[in-house]
């Protein structure tokens, strides 16, 4: 199978262009300036479009953002299950916008923080190549983070010379396996108010870190996640976890996920997984103070990940709020083998049932255990039915993590809730 070739398209230019090579199809990333609008997957024939195509496109596209975005129509407006923002703005409304490309032009504007008050962390474990495209990309950000922190997890302390290249970096070695140790080690570290964390295998837009902070400038938010597209697709795995397996989200209009959203899920286990992606993701660092660090059980490394989406669950459990605002971009490189990828998925479901079986622990009367035992495999059901070539391919592997899942049942201190602070953490460890 051929590559998919992903492509960046400008809609504010005069005359867009496409690329055009038959043999391929390609996946289109459309930006209004620095603002991105959407994503769209053509096949050859279809390209290229004609002006009517652009004029629609641009039309749907920026109405979506003006309708999710406006904050004298209540924008940033409240999640609804899908991880989507429940707008209420009418047809009409939107007619009566004047020039709606000039308040288009005005939302695309970037972001220019000046003083960041904002640690980047990055935890990496013997992913030296990965390591360095990351790093390279922070440091050519648009506003510099204070401080950029590399928790190196491996054994053998394999990322101090790449890290060596790159003297404003703080490097730290963190031995003991887990990535939500390294992530609590990382935060220890930390000397800002804002902490942001992506993953070694990211490599960063030039105005990550200037919206994180935007973001919560604008915002009385405890939580930012944003938008993680794809690095490159030239595999069937990284197609299949893009397309058939959702990626790590392709929503490109922001939502809030508060009190309200937890309530009205929580019979059903609160999707907290819609909020955002660990490899994007930034927090104040009193939150760690109020709900506690990242659960040491969870994550790669122990029961395979979900550390950030249970995290998320604490946040909104104690009445705070996360905020998805995708002008916050990272571009992550998919797993390209495809036995990396069905060991990914296994490791992905293990880690969400270990969550929902911590979770259960601090909210009894919660769906969590409801989604382990009725959603989950009602879900393995509809993809038998209805899933593609490659979801049903990955099947196999996601029950196996369920199953593997499971088996924290039967251990005590996985249902008892944790009650504990950072630096117990770190005091115990020592």
């Amino acid at each position: 199978m051929s590559p998919v070739i992903i492509h960046h398209v400008d809609l504010s230019a005069a005359e867009p262009v496409i690329p055009l090579n038959p043999a391929l199809r390609v996946c289109i990333v459309f930006w209004w300036r620095k603002l991105p609008l959407g994503m769209r997957l053509y096949l050859s024939e279809e390209l290229p479009l004609r002006r009517s195509q652009w004029i629609v496109l641009t039309a749907e596209l920026a109405a979506g953002q003006l309708a999710a975005r406006l904050p004298e129509w209540g924008a940033p407006f409240g999640a609804v299950y899908d991880g989507r923002p429940r707008m209420v703005v009418s047809k009409d409304a939107l007619l009566g916008l004047g020039n709606p490309l000039h308040l288009l032009e005005k939302l695309a504007q970037p972001a220019v923080e000046l003083n960041q008050d904002i640690t980047v962390i990055v935890c990496t474990r013997d992913r030296a190549t990965d390591l360095d495209r990351c790093l390279h990309s922070l440091i050519a950000q648009r506003v510099p983070p204070a401080e950029i922190i590399v928790v190196d997890n491996s054994p053998q302390a394999s990322a101090s010379l790449v890290c060596a290249g790159f003297p404003g970096v703080v490097y730290i070695h963190e031995p003991q396996p887990g990535l939500s140790r390294a992530r609590n080690t990382g935060i220890a570290a930390a000397r800002s108010a804002l902490i942001a964390f992506t993953d070694d295998d990211v490599e960063v837009h030039p105005g990550w870190t200037a919206e994180l902070s935007r973001a919560f400038r604008n915002n009385k938010v405890d939580v930012v996640t944003g938008l993680v597209l794809p690095a490159r697709l030239d595999t069937e795995a990284q197609e299949a976890f893009q397309f058939d397996l959702g990626g790590l989200g392709n929503r490109f209009v922001p939502a809030l996920f508060d009190t309200s959203f937890f309530t009205r899920y929580a019979a059903f286990a609160v999707p907290t997984w819609r909020i955002g992606a660990g490899a994007n993701m930034a927090f104040r660092r009193s939150v760690f103070s109020r709900v506690g660090p990242f659960d040491q059980r969870l994550g790669a490394g122990a029961a395979g990940c979900s550390e950030d989406s249970e995290l998320w669950y604490r946040v909104l459990l104690a009445g705070g709020q996360c905020l998805y605002e995708p002008r916050a971009v990272v571009f992550h490189n998919h797993r390209a083998d495809w036995s990396e990828l069905t060991k990914q998925m296994r490791a992905y479901m293990e880690g969400h049932v270990a969550a929902l079986i911590v979770q259960g622990a601090y909210a009894p009367r919660s769906g969590n255990h409801r989604r382990i035992w009725c959603q989950i495999p009602m879900n393995f059901l509809r993809a038998v039915k209805n899933g593609s070539r490659s979801r049903r391919a990955i099947l196999p592997y996601e029950i196996s993590g369920w199953f593997r899942g499971l088996r924290y049942f039967w251990r005590k201190e996985w249902r008892t809730p944790r009650s504990c602070t950072l630096n117990s953490i770190l005091d115990v460890e020592k």
